[in-house]
């Protein structure tokens, strides 16, 4: 082991960390893909108050919020093969779970964790919605899907998105605990080149401009998409 930081390396494992890149995206946009709807008819449901369901996101919201995600990857990642694995045997499906690829628990363990984020996000973007909105959109034939659609979901994304870009970018950066679960994502493809000379300090650096260049670069398009949304906004005022 060199004293001072091994620059050669820090230059090549840079590129390694960066073939990770696809992965964390692909669980990132699933992710986001199922939380979204998701997110927003759950947030309904707690807005109209309806009975049992509402109760039940609460405690959903409740119990991602005050767990750690890295516990919440370890109890899906462990108990998610053995629920299978009861299921394959009662039927007899002749497969083995472990062969699994593990992305597959990360498109679980992420679209939880951000489905009850998206659901406070949506609930109080919903909340800044004049009720009398929907009521006019009635009275002039709407259906409440239509109304929804047409009327409320374009003036609630306006003040959504930015706590969903928030939500978005902690999703990418919850990606790098994907090593938990043996993902190859950026994390572990660089910790794995470090492991040869022990040269972690340089992967970690290489990890941070990585998730540091992602991240920026996703809060960008956000803000560009944000400008749009703000110019729709005006429009039609």
């Amino acid at each position: 082991m060199s004293d001072g930081l091994n620059y050669q390396f820090l230059f090549d494992t840079f590129f390694v960390a960066l073939s990770g890149v696809p992965i964390a995206l692909l669980v990132t946009i699933v992710a986001l893909l199922v939380a979204l709807p998701l997110g927003f008819l759950l947030a309904l449901t707690r807005i109209n108050k309806i009975p049992v369901i509402q109760q039940l996101a609460k405690i959903y919201v409740s119990f991602v919020r005050g767990t750690p995600i890295i516990i919440q990857i370890f109890i899906i990642y462990s108990s998610v093969p053995l629920l299978l694995k009861i299921i394959f045997e009662k039927y007899n499906i002749a497969y083995d779970i472990y062969k699994i690829h593990p992305i597959w628990y990360a498109f679980i363990v992420f679209a939880f964790s951000t489905t009850a984020i998206l659901i406070e996000v949506f609930r109080s973007a919903l909340g800044t919605i004049e009720k009398g909105q929907l009521e006019a959109a009635h009275a002039v034939g709407l259906t409440t899907f239509q109304a929804y659609r047409r009327i409320i979901i374009p003036q609630a994304l306006v003040v959504a998105m930015p706590n969903i870009c928030t939500a978005t970018v902690n999703l990418i950066k919850a990606t790098s605990l994907g090593y938990a679960m043996s993902l190859p994502e950026i994390t572990l493809k660089a910790k794995v080149a470090a492991n040869v000379g022990y040269n972690y300090v340089e992967a970690y650096i290489d990890i941070f401009i990585v998730y540091l260049i992602l991240c920026s670069t996703v809060e960008y398009l956000f803000k560009l998409y944000e400008k749009h949304l703000s110019k729709y906004k005006a429009a039609n005022a």
